[in-house]
């Protein structure tokens, strides 16, 4: 069979040939979008050697080699080892690790209190759900600044001082100097916590394999008192195993303050009880839209089942609230964090206020504000991240 030689030539059926006109919408699309992309990126390089050029002109250092040099400066809170002769580098550390100790801490507060306020705001209890709705309200509404500034003035103004501090459990001590708790030391601390995260790892394996369990053979696994003996049984395991024993460091009144005992300092306290505050009333508003997205048929189907309204709340309601809750619950997850920038106005020492005092230093401007944009940048992704494979593993699935 002969055929011509156009038809050779022509192109494989269902894909059709770009034809490179102007009239063409696709082809004007993606000039477009080259110019602009263009135009972007000469933006960029003008201002990069603008900058870069003025700061040469008045012989000012760029680069992030300063990070090597010693810091010279103490913090005055941190949970990882750091002093005056550690590096920048080790500093900025600490701040980061500072904001991701209030942040991770105030996020699972503001969840847990958050949504006992949703739940609280559709409760059938006429007291309870107007003070719910109240508090939501005041506190959305009074800006989080201001509420650092009350908690802040409250816990340094009003308490008593250290001889005359607030004692409601035995060895807990409230002051003007913040909170002091006993807390255990020793090598197998370490342990102890690594046996807790491997606790926790092992608990998410065993819901998962229950819940493929239920779905195959409708037994019902008991996750929650498993989920308990491995959070107790794995880390005292660890401690035996680390063959140290513990010390329980109890505070004392010693002078003119405690020692001893883990102490959450002042600022730490106001800008955790601001943040959880604060971020709670927006998680209740979000918690309360997701479990009355739910159609009222869904509960109506689980009381016809003679399941109690508690129960209907948390088998039924919650889990199918889940998928309208988390997209919003991102967004406040990423809010707390964000805003625990705030904390430079009370003193603590977050990556903010650590990095501030190296540029203020170093004059490393430029590379001191890229520090903290990269940090809080890395941050917000990560949660998203999370958040969003969460997301996606509640999703409903169609068949």
């Amino acid at each position: 069979m002969v055929t011509s030689r156009s038809t050779a030539r022509s192109s494989p059926p269902g894909r059709a040939r770009r034809r490179w006109s102007w009239n063409d919408p696709d082809t004007r699309a993606l000039i477009y979008q080259i110019l602009i992309l263009g135009l972007v990126a000469l933006g960029v390089w003008y201002l990069t050697s603008n900058t870069l050029h003025n700061l040469a002109v008045r012989n000012i250092s760029t680069g992030f080699g300063f990070l090597h040099e010693e810091a010279g400066f103490a913090i005055g809170e941190s949970i990882i080892d750091y002093s005056p002769a550690d590096t920048y580098g080790r500093a900025v550390l600490v701040g980061l690790v500072n904001t991701l100790r209030v942040s991770v801490v105030g996020i699972v507060v503001a969840t847990l209190f958050g949504t006992l306020l949703g739940i609280g705001r559709l409760s059938r209890n006429w007291l309870i759900s107007h003070l719910a709705g109240l508090y939501i309200e005041v506190m959305r509404n009074i800006p989080l600044l201001l509420q650092l500034f009350f908690w802040y003035a409250l816990i340094t103004e009003i308490m008593p001082g250290p001889r005359q501090a607030l004692n409601p459990l035995p060895d807990v001590f409230i002051s003007n100097r913040g909170f002091k708790i006993p807390w255990v030391h020793g090598h197998a601390i370490d342990w102890v916590l690594g046996g807790l995260a491997l606790a926790i790892v092992l608990i998410v394996v065993l819901a998962h394999w229950a819940r493929r369990r239920q779905e195959a053979t409708g037994k019902i696994f008991p996750l929650g008192w498993s989920a308990l003996g491995l959070l107790i049984a794995v880390p005292m395991l660890a401690a035996w195993l680390s063959g140290a024993s513990f010390e329980l460091d109890r505070p004392e009144l010693k002078g003119f303050n405690f020692q001893g005992g883990l102490t959450m300092s002042p600022e730490f306290t106001a800008l955790l009880l601001g943040l959880v505050i604060y971020t709670s009333a927006f998680v209740g508003e979000v918690v309360r839209s997701g479990i009355q997205a739910v159609s009222q048929g869904q509960w109506e189907a689980a009381s016809a089942l003679g399941l109690s309204r508690a129960r209907i709340l948390r088998k039924v309601i919650l889990p199918q609230a889940m998928r309208v809750i988390v997209p919003p619950m991102t967004s406040q997850y990423l809010n707390l964090t964000k805003n625990s920038s705030l904390a430079v106005a009370i003193g603590y020492p977050d990556i903010v206020a650590v990095t501030n005092t190296i540029l203020n230093q170093t004059g490393q401007a430029i590379e001191g504000i890229m520090i903290i944009m990269a940090a809080y940048l890395v941050v917000s992704l990560s949660i998203s991240l999370f958040m969003n494979w969460y997301n996606k593993h509640i999703e409903l699935v169609e068949r």
